[in-house]
């Protein structure tokens, strides 16, 4: 199965987890991730998903950079 993922999914794992739903889809992501990294799921990215976290990273001043590491990190064979 191919799947992309937005901005907001690279996020969520960094958002404040104190509400039940950011904390499951924080869950939920991090479960798409692993059948990312198992070879079940394949990514799909783009070029404008790179830019749009390069652009929250530079508004909110925070460690998104750590989401484009992830999607990398998940294309990498």
């Amino acid at each position: 199965m191919r799947i992309y993922l937005d901005n907001c999914c690279y996020n969520r794992p960094y958002d404040d987890q104190s509400q039940l739903t950011v904390g499951l889809e924080a869950q939920a992501k991090l479960y798409i991730q692993s059948k990312i990294k198992s070879g079940e799921y394949e990514l799909v990215t783009s070029e404008i998903l790179c830019f749009e976290i390069d652009i929250v990273n530079d508004i909110r001043n925070c460690t998104f950079s750590q989401a484009k590491l992830c999607i990398y990190e998940l294309c990498a064979d």
